[in-house]
């Protein structure tokens, strides 16, 4: 995967071989230290980690990959399939990791390195625009990026194999490995429904690019077709409604409608792009850190149709935020984009020196970015340790146990699930023999922390009895309850 070519002043082949394996194996470490750190301190949620870890622990089961919490609590039935959800049948790559250690913490791990990998490729691309020294410095870019840092601040996701993987197509393509490229691009479409858009997007690229225009028009319509055929097709033959993620209305109401209105009325188009004014703020960031240089290179193309699928939205606000995990898709190819938007700079003003000269200061413009988002939580002492409250719920869970169904609050339900099988403590009573319930902070999805109270309240009118309680959480009991697991009707 590493360029064939070396340069004399940077070492052998071998030596560089092995320099950036190690340090994709330091950012791996270090983005694992994050995440367990954030689990171990109660940091993590429910939505979405307990969802994702269930699903796994499907998969390694030899089963479909079933959470009974997302099925219960968006009323679709304790057997849904997460396939009905998004489509993301790459997941199923990690259930051997099950095998090892059967918990979300093993999603958290391999999420860190996921991510990480993301720099062998990345570092290809870069020695051969603008030499090994650079690439090293690119990496750093990447690796200390904030949409990196605001996907591992939230949890796991799918969108964690997108890095890599759409690194991948374009590397692999530069290199002349075209079908290694194409396979790339295959397992990309198996991340998420709307990763044709980023295929597409990739096409969109090679259109710039002479001699590829049969590969670019192939990819666009192959691209555009998967994203169709997984959103209204698979997702609904799994139990999902083709309309669940709509939220485009502004546009028209369904896919047709919204084509037809942003023809007919490009003015509406342009309005959704800059409304509300965060979307510009999250464009800005994106490309700010890499000094803008992403706009001279035909790269970028990539990442726009999966962009607009965002930023044209009406509703669904955290689309559009700069934080989650919504733009670690985008970032990987945005920084290779910023390295070809140097190189082109510097064979225009070879007196710039551009390709030298871009990525210290891209690393350094990153640098000072750090503090406003995630990773700025290194810095924090409180940020290893627990609170008060976090142990004083980790001193009660051990009463519950293993096996046992029970409803947590969504920061609980992490440190259940590996152990457990975990629902939402919802508004709507579930009645599972065992209830962890907070009436001392206001938790998701609940209206207050006086409904909270009314339901810890309601709980003991109907025979639930405390086992625990402390600082707030509430341990309940009812051996024999028979939960209501039932789809909303």
């Amino acid at each position: 995967m590493l360029a064939e070519a070396t340069e004399p002043r940077t070492g052998t082949p071998r030596r560089q071989a092995v320099a950036v394996g190690a340090l994709t194996v330091v950012v791996a470490a270090v983005y694992s230290v994050y995440a367990l750190v954030r689990f171990w301190a109660f940091r993590t949620t429910t939505y979405d980690l307990v969802i994702f870890d269930q699903a796994v622990r499907s998969y390694s089961r030899l089963h479909l990959p079933v959470a009974i919490v997302k099925g219960v609590h968006n009323g679709f039935g304790a057997q849904f399939n997460v396939l009905g959800d998004h489509f993301s049948p790459i997941l199923a790559l990690l259930a051997p990791l099950y095998w090892i250690h059967d918990g979300p913490q093993t999603l958290l791990v391999a999420q860190s390195v996921l991510l990480a990998l993301t720099i062998v490729p990345l570092w290809a691309f870069t020695r051969r625009r603008l030499g090994s020294g650079p690439a090293y410095c690119v990496s750093a870019v990447y690796a200390l990026a904030w949409p990196v840092a605001e996907t591992l601040a939230f949890d796991f996701h799918e969108m964690a194999f997108a890095p890599v993987l759409s690194m991948l197509v374009l590397e692999r393509h530069e290199a002349g490995r075209r079908w290694q490229s194409a396979a790339a691009a295959g397992a990309l479409l198996l991340v998420k429904e709307d990763m044709g858009l980023l295929v597409a997007g990739f096409g969109l690229y090679l259109l710039t690019r002479p001699g590829e225009r049969r590969r670019a028009a192939f990819l666009v319509v192959a691209g555009v077709f998967w994203t169709w055929l997984a959103s209204r097709v698979l997702i609904p033959a799994f139990g999902g409604s083709a309309d669940y993620y709509w939220a485009y209305d502004a546009l028209g109401r369904d896919l047709p409608h919204a084509a037809a209105g942003a023809l007919t009325h490009p003015w509406t188009v342009g309005r959704l792009l800059v409304t509300p004014h965060v979307k510009v703020t999250t464009m800005l960031w994106l490309v700010a850190p890499l000094l803008l240089l992403p706009l001279l290179s035909p790269i970028t193309l990539a990442v726009l149709p999966l962009l607009a699928e965002r930023m044209l939205s009406s509703r669904f606000g955290h689309w559009w935020e700069p934080r989650f995990h919504y733009n670690v898709a985008l970032a990987a190819l945005l920084v290779a984009a910023g390295v070809d938007g140097a190189a082109r700079l510097g064979r225009l003003l070879p007196r710039l020196r551009a390709e030298h000269v871009w990525p210290v200061a891209a690393l350094a413009a990153t640098l000072a970015v750090v503090p406003h988002f995630a990773f700025a939580k290194f810095a924090e002492r409180g940020f290893y340790r627990r609170d008060a409250r976090a142990r004083a719920v980790a001193a009660i869970l051990p009463a519950i146990p293993d096996g046992a169904l029970v409803e947590a609050p969504n920061g609980v339900g992490p440190q259940l699930s590996g152990r457990t099988r975990v629902l939402l403590w919802d508004v709507r009573p579930r009645w599972a023999p065992w209830v962890v319930a907070d009436v001392a902070a206001l938790d998701f999805p609940f209206p207050s922390l006086q409904a909270q109270r009314d339901r810890v309240s309601l709980l003991r009118r109907e025979g639930y009895a405390v086992v625990r309680q402390q600082d707030g959480y509430v341990l309940l009991n009812r051996p024999g309850s028979v939960p209501d697991l039932r789809p909303a009707r």
